[in-house]
């Protein structure tokens, strides 16, 4: 095979890992403008080569793959496609001319394209029967429960016969910054973006978390109509238009007869992008006239009779104030630019943009009083990524931490400079946040909110004093801080029982760089309580699997720490388990990757996971050549089809536990 069918090859598996990624786990990892390069590439290699086209190419399918978990799927009346993209306007006008060189009398619909989750709803004789998402194209997931409590979903809609409707559900920014602040109250990690939160609320098993978290569509299709609601597919804005009158939320759009108007609508659309209360990424041209939209298909992947046109990301040029420096939970300096004033990105208010890392900074030319471009990366993030306007002198990192005026440290090999000081106030309240958290000592009911609070009022000087909070009950109750009796009494009983945590918990909870609560389950399984691991050498941490020299330098050195080596023995007379379950767990499945996937007929997934890995075995989250066995249950998808194309040994959780016993 030449390189370039290898990085063709090479493309489309990237190409797939980001769609399963988008459509599949609702937590896309680049922006739709990085999508869309990659898009294009393929597209243009494939156009030179059309043999080398498979129908298993991104190019040739819908990225979505339906969710049983979220319930029942169901195969489409009618194929719920994709619309083929454009990202110039020049491609919009030879579209244009295409379909006025066929039908001179065609008109065009331009539409926002809302950025969230497809949905279709069938109607019969005017009423409500099912609601359900896209999938793969072919086949959905049944959510009509969870759409029955979006207010702009109607359950009668006064049509007769059968009729079909296609729009987007999405989520407010309104929305999105109330369920965001809900969380940070609750200590919960906050949702990434507006599209990601609607997926997954949609996906709800439970209506009521949807009708709580509040969720919206517009409707921008009649994809299928019988007898005399029929009329409602002639001409699509008429038909919308219709919709609307009968109280359906329709999308926005303006009805445009020549190839200067539609490029106009395109414009204003993009101007007042900022504007919305909710998120778009592109902008539709539909044909007016549905009959015509036929003779002019885009391939099986997308409906005939449209494009949309893809804006480029959005960006602002801002003056940066001032260079914030701080510091992060690990004691890693961080720094971000303050705006002089905010600007609108993305349809939200932003004055502050990350700027990395010192190399980042020096890279650009980055100083105080300076003109720069920001961009959202990933259209989340706002990043400054470009100067225009030099100051001619570039921000000098501080030799000394901002908060407790310890020497700072460049790692080598990085870009990173650290504050060594475990003790730095700026460091505490990061810290035993983490510690508390679900992926390290999991004390329920107690979040950030409340380690702030105790921090400020004395209580918290570090871990250890979590363990002595029970000697200041009443005065905490007196003060309120933790709520009242009952709610206090209950954090005071969770703290308590969070000491017989297995030790990889608390291992966890230390925040050790590069020591994150996988790493940490696979070190614990090769020491006998945590004060071995403390007294081993670098030599000694090395030879254990997935840690590498700077991970195991980086454990001798938190433990070589007097002050480290305190805390612990008196985390230890307080009662907290220090004892590994190495002695106890068994070895049949030694050296094994597993894989689970499916529902499992009594084990719940993590149950699975925690049970192969006291049995030895290693709980893997995707199938590779390395894999050695999948667990499969029921609905086991993708990773189902990928295991038999790799030959891996697919078992049930009857021959799974049948491994254990022998």
């Amino acid at each position: 095979m030449d390189e370039k069918r290898k990085h063709y090859e090479a493309l489309k598996q990237t190409i797939e890992g980001h769609m399963n990624l988008y459509y599949n786990e609702d937590s896309p990892s680049i922006s739709d403008f990085e999508y869309d390069a990659l898009m294009r590439e393929l597209k243009e290699i494939e156009r030179e080569h059309p043999d080398w086209v498979t129908k298993d190419s991104p190019t040739q399918k819908v990225g979505g793959a339906a969710k049983r978990e979220a319930g029942v799927t169901i195969a489409h009346h009618v194929p719920m496609l994709s619309i083929q993209d454009v990202f110039t306007k020049e491609e919009v006008e030879a579209w244009i001319s295409e379909v006025k060189g066929l039908h001179p009398d065609a008109r065009f619909s331009v539409e926002r394209k809302i950025d969230g989750l497809s949905m279709s709803l069938r109607y019969e004789d005017g009423v409500l029967t099912l609601a359900e998402t896209r999938g793969d194209g072919l086949v959905g997931e049944d959510v009509t429960l969870n759409a029955r409590v979006i207010p702009d979903v109607k359950q009668s809609i006064g049509t007769s016969g059968y009729v079909e409707l296609r729009g987007e559900v999405y989520m407010s920014h309104s929305d999105f910054e109330r369920f965001n602040e809900r969380q940070e109250s609750l200590g919960k990690k906050p949702a990434a973006n507006p599209r990601n939160l609607a997926a997954g609320t949609l996906r709800q098993l439970d209506p009521e978390i949807t009708r709580e978290r509040g969720l919206r569509m517009f409707v921008f299709n009649v994809q299928d109509a019988t007898g005399e609601s029929a009329r409602l597919m002639e001409r699509h804005t008429a038909g919308l238009d219709e919709l609307a009158a009968r109280g359906v939320v329709i999308v926005p759009h303006m009805l445009c007869e020549t190839k200067e108007q539609v490029l106009s609508a395109i414009d204003e659309i993009g101007e007042h992008r900022g504007d919305y209360d909710y998120d778009i990424d592109g902008a539709v041209v539909k044909i007016e006239q549905v009959a015509y939209r036929a003779d002019f298909p885009a391939g099986s992947k997308y409906s005939a009779g449209h494009i949309a046109y893809k804006y480029p990301p959005e960006e602002k040029e801002v003056e940066i104030e001032e260079i914030e420096v701080g510091v992060g939970r690990t004691g890693k300096m961080t720094f971000r630019a303050r705006f002089a004033e905010p600007v609108r990105l993305c349809g939200t208010s932003v004055q502050y943009a990350t700027l990395h890392n010192i190399d980042y900074i020096n890279s650009l030319g980055i100083d105080e009083g300076c003109r720069a471009v920001c961009r959202k990366q990933g259209e989340i993030i706002p990043a400054i990524i470009s100067v225009t306007r030099p100051t001619g002198t570039v921000f000098q990192a501080p030799n000394v931490c901002p908060v407790c005026g310890h020497t700072l440290v460049r790692e080598e090999g990085t870009a990173d400079i650290c504050c060594a000081n475990p003790s730095c106030p700026a460091q505490i309240k990061r810290t035993l946040a983490y510690f508390v958290s679900r992926d390290a000592m999991d004390i329920k009911a107690f979040g950030a909110t409340y380690v702030d609070t105790l921090v400020d009022e004395g209580y918290l000087h570090n871990y250890t004093d979590l363990y002595r909070l029970h000697g200041y009950r009443d005065e905490l109750i007196e003060k309120g801080i933790m709520g009242k009796e009952k709610n206090t009494d209950k954090i005071l009983g969770a703290i308590e029982e969070s000491k017989r945590n297995s030790v990889d918990k608390f291992l966890t909870g230390l925040a050790i760089r590069n020591v994150g609560k996988a790493s940490a389950r696979e070190i614990m399984k090769h020491f006998s309580n945590l004060h071995e691991l403390a007294d081993a050498d670098v030599e000694t941490l090395v030879r254990i699997p997935d840690v590498g020299e700077i991970t195991a330098e980086c454990i001798h050195d938190y433990f070589a720490d007097a002050e480290n080596r305190r805390l612990l023995d008196e985390m230890a007379a307080l009662g907290m388990n220090m004892e590994s379950e190495k002695n106890e767990q068994g070895a049949a499945l030694a050296g094994l990757k597993i894989v689970v996937t499916g529902t499992l007929p009594t084990l719940g997934r993590a149950e699975a996971a925690a049970l192969i890995e006291a049995n030895g075995g290693k709980c893997t989250g995707s199938v590779s050549k390395k894999t050695s066995y999948l667990l499969a249950g029921e609905a086991a998808g993708s990773k189902l089809e990928k295991a038999k194309s790799l030959g891996v040994p697919v078992i049930t959780e009857e021959e799974l536990l049948a491994m254990i016993e022998r």
